[in-house]
């Protein structure tokens, strides 16, 4: 049972021409145009010489019962530890054990060393620590290679090992919007950026050219990699989700240090409230606060505008956040108005608004395939907003012609306190 990411990674590294398993079929959940596919022969091994099919997850009871499968493997993550259950329950009552792998049966052992970057939820602040490690690395005169967890939505085989270096490279590899909001920010600093679906092959490439390999997580799953040194981002804006959501609570449990961040925004009852379930669950993790301003490049064009806030879409669709940086700074910058998307929608972009009903006056930025990109644009066109401003971890005028004034959204890492965050990364490595 998986999303197009974790569900591939366990079948390569334990099922894949492990004849002790026959793999009857892989279940999709939350990524569109997955199911009806195949997992590619190229990537399933000599067992399988016809891939094996992707259905979607509501098909699972039926194929327990059709196949007489004996275990369902739940590999996918960002999920409520209820919802988790809920899960099992189906399997169960179909008569099919419930597994979950854990880093044993997981996690490959690299050459280099290892710094990953996890989160307790989606939407918490991955990416700019991310920015933030892997400059303390550069700085610190080591050669840096991120590989970023998987988001492999279109050809699966072409996808095996993805290396990004440059903008034409995403272009090569016709990079989702998602996609290019993980990889942009890495290649703005000259840092080579691995993806796709074979992390053992992505692996074996990375090290021939780094000093350090930088994971970094995706949702909030747990590394591919066993880690040297694992920081885990939690969110006082979801307090309580750090023992509440799985993987989440693990990378809580396993972290060597733990960030809480956004404490700039968020209530000083919720940050303590987390801070208290952190030394719970793992009383030796270094914790460290930290905020996450935001900027925006022209805060002129925001005042007493009427704004369409366009945000990062996994933190507000399975992330399960109401808002992102891009209203924060909407409000911050006094704006008179935030549009609502909801009237000028097209496409796809109609149907996630419905689904998602707790959101703010905003729109996600949904672009899994180029027709999504092309209905997010025109829902953009479309709207009476004077100002689009964009609070995504990209400029989306690089993938799509905007005719409004748009505004960029910025945000970083910005430590506050506890232990000097740049210099326990590099003192950690150094031991």
């Amino acid at each position: 049972m998986g999303a197009a990411g974790r569900d591939f990674h366990n079948f390569n590294v334990h099922f894949r021409d492990n004849n002790q398993y026959e793999v009857i079929a892989f279940t999709a959940t939350q990524i569109p145009d997955i199911a009806g596919r195949r997992y590619p022969a190229e990537l399933a091994g000599g067992l399988y010489p016809a891939g094996i099919p992707i259905y979607e997850e509501s098909e699972l009871p039926r194929l327990v019962a059709e196949h007489g499968v004996e275990q369902v493997v739940f590999a996918y993550s960002d999920i409520a530890h209820v919802d988790v259950m809920h899960k099992a329950s189906l399997v169960l009552a179909a008569g099919a054990d419930f597994r979950m792998m854990g880093p044993t049966t997981t996690m490959i052992k690299s050459k280099v060393p290892v710094v990953a970057i996890c989160a307790a939820r989606t939407g918490v602040g991955k990416s700019q620590t991310t920015r933030f490690v892997s400059q303390a690395l550069i700085n610190a005169g080591k050669r840096v290679v991120a590989i970023r967890h998987p988001m492999p939505y279109g050809d699966l085989a072409k996808q095996a090992v993805q290396r990004f270096a440059t903008y034409e490279d995403l272009d090569t590899h016709e990079c989702t919007i998602e996609e290019r909001e993980e990889y942009e920010p890495h290649i703005d600093r000259g840092v080579v950026v691995y993806a796709g679906v074979d992390y053992g092959a992505i692996l074996e490439q990375a090290e021939k050219e780094a000093d350090v390999v930088l994971w970094d997580g995706g949702n909030n799953d747990f590394p591919f990699y066993a880690p040297d040194l694992m920081i885990t981002l939690v969110d006082p804006h979801r307090p309580g989700h750090e023992v509440s959501f799985h993987p989440g609570e693990t990378n809580t449990r396993l972290a060597d240090v733990v960030i809480i961040n956004k404490v700039d925004t968020a209530r000083a009852e919720a940050v303590e409230e987390v801070r208290r379930n952190v030394m719970q669950v793992n009383p030796n993790a270094v914790i460290i606060d930290a905020a996450s301003p935001v900027s925006v490049d022209d805060p002129a064009a925001v005042a007493g505008k009427r704004v369409l806030v366009v945000e990062d879409g996994p933190t507000l669709t399975h992330g399960g956040m109401g808002y992102g940086a891009g209203t924060v700074a909407a409000r911050q910058h006094g704006a008179a108005e935030l549009i609502d998307p909801r009237p000028f929608a097209v496409g796809s972009i109609v149907g996630t608004l419905n689904r998602f009903t707790h959101l703010e006056p905003l729109l996600p930025a949904m672009g899994y395939s180029k027709r999504q990109v092309a209905e997010l644009e025109s829902t953009i066109n479309r709207s009476d907003a004077d100002v689009v401003l964009i609070g995504t971890p990209i400029d989306l005028r690089r993938v799509m012609k905007l005719d409004k004034p748009a505004v960029r959204v910025r945000y970083e890492l910005d430590p506050v306190s506890g232990p000097d965050l740049a210099r326990l990364v590099v003192d950690r490595l150094a031991k």
